[in-house]
């Protein structure tokens, strides 16, 4: 079967990934490959073109779709272009890709669903956290029973890493870390412990640079019965610099595993204690510390393109990312009013 022949919309600071792993999946026979780069910025699209070997450039949209014949197209801007450049793929009948955070409102996302579906086109957001070798992992020891029935869970993303100096415009947001980081650590829950049927969240301005939140802290409540504490900071002054880890800790009825500091799991069980280096793969692109957050790019990127050739849904579709979506609503709505709240009111 022939290669799927994508293009990609947004050359700036993450896309590098997305190349990355859509290079690597080019030289899978059934792989997929970009073979249409646009972006509004000339000097940019040339020099990511030149260092991609991508010669079909583009700095308008709708002149890319309408000159090329593409499978897909994946779109790597901010989320305020997204609904436009979603309906515009959709109009077009081809699949979509769109990076996270989906849209500025979850109308504009429900919007994008819609679209999509009277074209009859797939759409994924490219939520990859979920995606990581080391999340994986845990997903498997919950999966296996191991640890008995999961009641208590925690996923934390805690650092002070300047992400402000690559990413300048999230200064600029009233809504900054549930937007931007936060979105992955509550799709980490929904992924490990289930929907979530409660939600109360604290959020705090430890930064005085920027006009958004850096310090999160949420209590779900899960339909399943796992309670869990889900916190993000990028305001974290410690010994040791974790960024981009994501640590998860889980108790069971028989049992718990923990994902600690340096991809270290520990599964403890009626049949004892094990440990395991659970590291990502360090890919031959890819730099540390970034490397297990460029894995997980690799991995949703293939997914992708799998359930594009059996003609099934992505496991991050646009309708699945609308409940992390009410999530985020949700976060703000809780931390605005003090209270508790039901997602299902944000969906």
């Amino acid at each position: 079967m022939a290669q799927l022949q994508g293009g990609l919309i947004g050359c700036g600071f993450f896309a590098l990934n997305h190349l990355n792993a859509w290079r690597d999946l080019s030289r899978a026979p059934e792989g997929a490959a970009i073979v249409a780069l646009c972006d509004q910025d000339p000097d940019r699209l040339a020099k990511v073109a030149a260092d991609f070997g991508i010669t079909r450039t583009y700095t308008d949209a709708a002149e890319m779709f309408a000159a090329e014949k593409l499978d897909f197209v994946d779109i790597v801007t901010t989320a305020p272009s997204h609904r436009a450049l979603v309906e515009l793929a959709a109009s077009h009948a081809v699949a979509v890709i769109c990076q996270k955070p989906m849209a500025p409102s979850i109308a504009d996302g429900r919007a994008m669903v819609e679209a999509c579906e009277a074209a009859g086109v797939p759409m994924m957001v490219h939520e990859n956290f979920r995606w990581q070798k080391p999340v994986l992992a845990v997903r498997d020891v919950l999966q296996s029973g191991v640890i008995g029935r999961p009641f208590w869970g925690r996923v934390s993303f805690r650092s002070g890493y300047d992400v402000i100096a690559g990413q300048p415009y999230l200064a600029k947001g009233k809504r900054f870390i549930i937007e931007d980081l936060g979105v992955h650590v509550l799709d980490t829950a929904r992924f490990l412990f289930g929907e979530v049927s409660r939600l109360t969240a604290s959020i705090a301005t430890v930064n005085p640079n920027i006009a958004g939140e850096d310090v999160a802290t949420m209590l779900l409540v899960h339909a399943g019965g796992v309670t869990s504490t889900v916190d993000c900071s990028y305001s974290s002054r410690r010994a040791r610099e974790l960024f981009p880890e994501v640590l998860v800790d889980v108790e069971g009825t028989e049992g718990s595993v923990q994902l600690d500091a340096g991809y270290a799991l520990t599964v403890t069980s009626p049949g004892g204690i094990e440990r395991r280096d659970v590291s990502p793969t360090l890919l031959g692109w890819a730099q540390k510390p970034w490397h297990g957050v460029q894995e997980s790019v690799l991995n949703i990127q293939r997914h992708f393109v799998e359930t594009l050739r059996a003609g099934t849904s992505p496991a991050t579709s646009g309708q699945d990312n609308l409940k992390t979506f009410a999530l985020v609503e949700a976060a703000y709505g809780s931390a605005d009013s003090g209270k508790t709240v039901d997602p299902e009111r944000y969906a």
